[in-house]
């Protein structure tokens, strides 16, 4: 953990998503292991709210892409569509 807010969150914006879940379930575990002072806890939570935020937009972007990808031929109604796909 970094005391330093604008670092942690340039290195969170970095991370895929499977980074980003791996340590979240890190900071998880550590959290239900207990066993840590209050500060590092509320640190490790920070930290935890900030990777779910991660995880959170790659998911959000991948249901935005998929929608995408599934609305595409439905919009080919006008017949600008696919010769063989409207053939089918």
């Amino acid at each position: 953990m970094t005391d330093d807010g604008t670092t942690t969150a340039a290195a969170t914006g970095t991370l895929g998503y499977e980074q980003a879940r791996d340590e979240l379930i890190e900071v998880v575990r550590r959290l239900e292991a207990g066993g840590t002072s209050l500060e590092d806890s509320l640190a490790l939570w920070e930290r935890g709210e900030e990777l779910a935020k991660v995880c959170r937009h790659w998911l959000e972007g991948a249901r935005a892409r998929l929608d995408a990808a599934l609305a595409k031929p439905a919009d080919r109604e006008d017949g600008t569509g696919d010769a063989a796909a409207d053939a089918g």
